[in-house]
């Protein structure tokens, strides 16, 4: 039996590694993918936008592969290559604070599997900023060196400078995403030798809410505008007196945009060093 080809996308919170998986999804390669997709809350978000976007999906949540999830990743592993209606390819979309290189390491170790590379999203918008924060610095710098190829997103042209801060820091082959098909990209790609994982990351808190509750939409609206500086990365949806809306926070950026939804789920989290899933609750109940 031919091995099964892994591909691992990595990146930093909000980098936007859901919708390059999405946007290959849509793509006519004639490929059969798997999704494995790792969150950081015990609700996962991004699977249910993956699902929506008829992927098959297997969903590992509330933590880091490469910290908690090595056993329940391996198990995954296991179950796809042996599966009967077997995928041409396995993606795995790692949560943003999960150490890629050690996850390769886990595919690497699995009979049956063809490691196919990392590839690094990296938030053309933000990078700057998280590249001078001391505390997140270090962990996006690992996910940056250890990409086979790193993509820049949010970008609607070519950055030159960012580009060549990249490559000044140890960026493989960093590139513009745009309109251009993205399967090319992401299964082709010419895997470098992975060792061991180099830095830890900062702990983080987490948060999550699940309710029924519909908040008026201006109250909602001051709400985000007055939210902890240390929360750093918010997702889901809330239902309000104008309808519903999925929530996409990153720093201090925020997007709201229509969508039907049935309930309230939100995750979110920070530095655990800035914010406490203490102060996430307080803040939201305030």
């Amino acid at each position: 039996m031919n091995r099964l080809p892994v591909t691992i996308i990595s990146g930093y919170l909000g980098a936007g590694k859901t919708t390059l998986i999405n946007r290959a999804l849509s793509e006519d390669h004639g490929l059969s993918l798997a999704i494995i997709v790792n969150d950081f809350g015990a609700v996962n978000i991004d699977a249910e936008q993956i699902a929506k976007a008829d992927g098959d999906t297997i969903t590992l949540t509330n933590g880091c592969i490469c910290c908690s999830m090595g056993d329940d990743l391996a198990l995954s592993l296991h179950q796809i290559v042996n599966r009967p209606d077997r995928p041409d390819h396995l993606v795995i979309e790692a949560s943003g604070i999960s150490d890629p290189v050690a996850i390769a390491n886990t595919v690497m170790a699995q009979s049956g599997l063809n490691y196919a590379g990392i590839i690094t999203v990296v938030d053309g918008q933000h990078a700057p900023a998280q590249l001078d924060d001391e505390e997140l610095a270090p962990q996006i710098l690992q996910q940056i060196r250890a990409a086979d190829l790193v993509l820049i997103s949010k970008c609607d042209e070519q950055d030159t400078d960012l580009i060549d801060s990249l490559t000044e820091l140890g960026a493989r082959t960093p590139t513009v995403l745009n309109g251009a098909p993205v399967s090319d990209l992401l299964f082709d790609v010419v895997p470098l030798p992975k060792g061991r994982a180099v830095a830890s990351h900062p702990s983080y808190a987490t948060w999550h809410h699940q309710s029924k509750t519909v908040l008026d939409r201006r109250t909602l609206g001051e709400k985000l505008a007055n939210r902890p500086e240390g929360l750093y990365r918010m997702k889901g949806y809330v239902l309000t007196t104008g309808g519903a809306y999925r929530l996409h926070i990153v720093g201090r950026h925020i997007e709201a945009r229509h969508c039907d939804a049935e309930e309230t789920v939100l995750v979110a989290l920070g530095p655990a060093r800035r914010i406490s899933a203490d102060q996430i609750e307080t803040w939201w109940n305030g």
